[in-house]
């Protein structure tokens, strides 16, 4: 169950976005075998002005925080970061540079699910 947190920069078309959600959730379906059905996510739209980035970054830079459940192998993350990056590119253009993919990893007594703690 990934919570995925998406920051970009405010303006992009409701058919961009949706892509962009759609990328990620196929790159962890196929990455780490999450469920199709399980989609927690959010896009948070910045106004450029208050979106800091570094020097040689586009308007098209992106953070995507994945909080996932402790298990996953090293590998099965750097697929997921791989796949969800060069689909990037090949789906909308966004260069594998303006791509910064973070790993959260609490620990499962740290989630709560409908009352109930996990762990």
């Amino acid at each position: 169950m990934p919570l995925v947190r998406i920051d970009m920069v405010k303006g992009k078309s409701p058919e961009y976005k949706k892509i962009v959600l759609d990328t990620v959730h196929e790159g962890l379906m196929e990455a780490l075998g999450i469920e199709d059905r399980d989609r927690f996510q959010r896009i948070v739209e910045i106004p450029k002005e208050d979106f800091e980035r570094p020097e040689g970054k586009t308007e098209d830079f992106m953070i995507i925080e994945l909080t996932i459940f402790p298990g996953r192998t090293r590998d099965q993350k750097k697929e997921a970061i791989s796949m969800i990056t060069a689909d990037l590119n090949t789906k909308l253009g966004i260069a594998p540079s303006d791509v910064f993919i973070i790993f959260n990893e609490p620990p499962l007594e740290n989630w709560g699910m409908a009352g109930i703690q996990k762990g």
